[in-house]
């Protein structure tokens, strides 16, 4: 008897169901898709070749997927309170006719089994295909090839997916039942009739308020455009964040009365059509909802900024290793005054590691004279604050370095230096420079700059371009320099050389987990080329997967709250639309009505969110631009693409939904 009731009642609720069950079907369907990412073939395939970055990932998801389910099931619990609130008349009819609150609640929970138990049979059968096309993502993130395609169904990942989400539908019975068993018989009967009522305070202090969340928006981009990522220990940077979110909720704060009082001031547009009728509705909720519509901006801002600066970011890095390692491998130690170990190819000896007759090696050591860059070319105003100090190179060891690359050796006069760089961050200031003069004034000497343009190139295999200033010079202007870094760069020669860049960082590695006699052997840091390209893609992958997987689930409840916020909004304003139909208002001109509030109310938060983004996008590629120049548009379109149709689903959903609402019940 029960469980007819339960599937009539689901049946006849479909349409009210809509948004709950796409929610939980989507959900699912995430929440298999990434967390079964470890039995894809790319994964299995690419943890048998050794790569460390597969068991990051794989531990990284596990404590991720425990975040993401906090947040489904508190948004789970939220679409059902909907449905349970919806309701209330019915289960008074219920109770009228003499059924328990016992009774209501099994046909609650049969009801909640059923929606519960489809969409989680539908979103797992979307996220095997969804994780499919993931595992190809997966690997072309990865830079990995995979040997052929096979379709794989991961156990542990459903297993994980029925344990999490039953441990929500558990939550959400108790949850009913509780709400059940509070329930008066005339409460819900009547609560129908009890219509929002819609206070304002005086339109001063929306105006006041509105003027502190400008002014706190405005000082919070000023401060973080100021200070930058890379400022993260400048108060500035904790400032910054505090006053974005105080600005976000002082804005939906604001927002009801402030455009209420700019719309009545234009008559025209206030009178028009039903325009009273929207103004009123959009006000009342964005009032009622001022903190739930400040979390969804703030979760849109994240995802907007994550999914449209990860994948720039990604590029970025990927695209300027190719420039930061030039050679197979290189070691560098750096050198204070006071340091005994000043040379490491002695350092090398000490150690043990020998190269190879046929190797190509480089030794070679950086100067400075304490000289800062600003000293002798002007930076632009962005860049003041990198105002690092000019390292120096003498053309010996420049050829050297050269010649391991098969380059033309060079010949310098003695009134003659070149100028390398090649970060990205000074290289304008520079370019600039060179533009306008032929000459560089040092040591309070004039020099002649022979290369027409900077020479942009790494002197070491580095995880970055960070040649940020280095003058070539003859080898007697050093001699009354401090070395600043003892320098070697290998190119190995041979079937196996990258197995000996490999054996060659990870001898001088494992040195230092002994005894070590620093004064002989100084701190001595090795890169290889293929470690920097492994370490840079395992990282910014991960970091990448992780920005994906929590965007689109923060996209998704968000784009589900509004949509129950304006279905809530529907059923609590059956009255008043009423009024509207004896008052003459037609079907069409109501509908309008509902697109338009619909419209906005989806709008409002979006559109802060955008604005968030842009200063949060302006700030990431300003960090981005030191290993490489972002290109932002591919990654921004992609984020569009997706935000865009998850947008036009939910919408479309919750326009329909709230019609039928108002069809059914006026």
């Amino acid at each position: 008897m029960y469980s007819k009731i339960a599937f009539k009642n689901v049946k006849k609720s479909l349409k009210d169901y809509t948004i709950y069950f796409l929610t939980l079907t989507l959900a699912v369907c995430i929440f298999y898709s990434f967390n079964s990412i470890e039995s894809q073939k790319a994964m299995i395939e690419m943890n048998a070749s050794g790569k460390e970055y597969v068991e990051v990932l794989t531990s990284v998801m596990s404590y991720v997927s425990v975040f993401v389910a906090f947040i489904l099931g508190s948004l789970i619990l939220y679409a059902n309170n909907f449905l349970i609130k919806k309701r209330n008349k019915e289960m008074g009819i219920y109770m009228t006719l003499g059924m328990s609150k016992n009774k209501i609640s099994k046909i609650l929970i049969l009801e909640t089994l059923i929606v519960g138990v489809f969409s989680l049979l539908g979103g797992l059968i979307i996220g095997l295909l969804a994780s499919q096309g993931l595992s190809v993502l997966v690997a072309k993130l990865f830079d990995f090839k995979m040997s052929g395609y096979v379709f794989t169904i991961s156990s542990k990942a459903i297993g994980k997916t029925i344990l999490y989400f039953g441990v929500m539908f558990i939550l959400v019975i108790i949850f009913n039942s509780f709400v059940i068993s509070k329930y008066k018989i005339i409460d819900l009967l009547t609560i129908a009739r009890k219509t929002e009522e819609i206070k304002f305070k005086n339109p001063t202090i929306y105006l006041v308020t509105f003027i502190i969340c400008v002014i706190s928006l405005v000082i919070a981009y000023k401060f973080i455009l100021e200070v930058g990522i890379g400022g993260i220990n400048d108060p500035k940077f904790i400032v910054s964040i505090g006053l974005g979110i105080l600005g976000t909720i002082l804005f939906f704060f604001s927002l009801a009365g402030f455009i209420l009082y700019v719309v009545k001031k234009n008559k025209k547009v206030y009178f028009k059509g039903l325009n009273i009728f929207v103004v009123k509705q959009i006000n009342s909720k964005v009032n009622t909802n001022f903190i739930s519509m400040s979390v969804i901006c703030l979760m849109l801002f994240l995802t907007i900024s994550i999914l449209s600066t990860g994948f720039s970011f990604k590029n970025a890095l990927e695209s300027g290793l190719e420039n930061a390692t030039p050679f197979d491998a290189s070691a560098y130690m750096y050198v204070s005054p006071e340091d005994t170990a000043k040379d490491i190819k002695k350092s090398l000896d000490y150690i043990g590691i020998k190269f190879d007759k046929n190797d190509k090696v480089a030794y070679y050591n950086e100067y400075r004279d304490g000289e800062k860059i600003s000293d002798i070319i002007p930076l632009n105003d962005d860049v003041k604050k990198l105002d690092y100090d000019i390292s120096y190179i003498k053309i010996s060891d420049y050829n050297k370095i050269r010649e391991i690359s098969n380059k033309n050796q060079i010949d310098l006069n003695k009134n003659e230096v070149l100028i390398t760089s090649n970060f990205s961050k000074v290289l304008p200031s520079i370019e600039k420079y060179m533009k306008n003069n032929n000459t560089i004034k040092f040591d309070d000497k004039i020099y002649y700059i022979k290369n027409k343009e900077v020479i942009e190139e790494n002197l070491r295999t580095d995880f970055m371009q960070n040649n940020i200033f280095t003058i070539v010079v003859n080898d007697e202007l050093c001699n009354n320099m401090d070395i600043s870094s003892s320098n070697v760069n290998v190119n190995f020669v041979g079937n196996d050389k990258e197995k000996r860049a490999r054996d060659f960082s990870d001898a001088i590695y494992s040195y230092k987990t002994g005894d070590i006699d620093y004064d002989k052997t100084g701190y001595v840091m090795a890169n290889n080329r293929d470690e920097m390209y492994e370490e840079n893609n395992g990282l910014t992958t991960v970091i990448l997967f992780v920005g994906i997987y929590i965007g689109i689930v923060f996209l998704i409840s968000s784009m589900a709250i509004l949509a129950l916020q304006q279905l809530s909004e529907a059923s609590d304003s059956i009255e008043r639309y009423k009024s509207l139909k004896r008052l003459g208002a037609s079907t069409k001109s109501i509908n309008k009505t509902i697109f338009v509030q619909t419209l906005v109310y989806f709008s409002i938060p979006v559109a802060l969110a955008v604005v968030h983004s842009i200063v949060a996008i302006v700030v990431a590629n300003d960090f981005i631009s030191m290993f490489n120049q972002p290109d932002i548009g591919s990654s921004s379109l992609i984020t569009a693409g997706i935000f865009l149709v998850i947008y036009v689903i939910y919408f479309y959903i919750t326009y329909g939904g709230y019609k039928n609402i108002v069809k059914n019940n006026i």
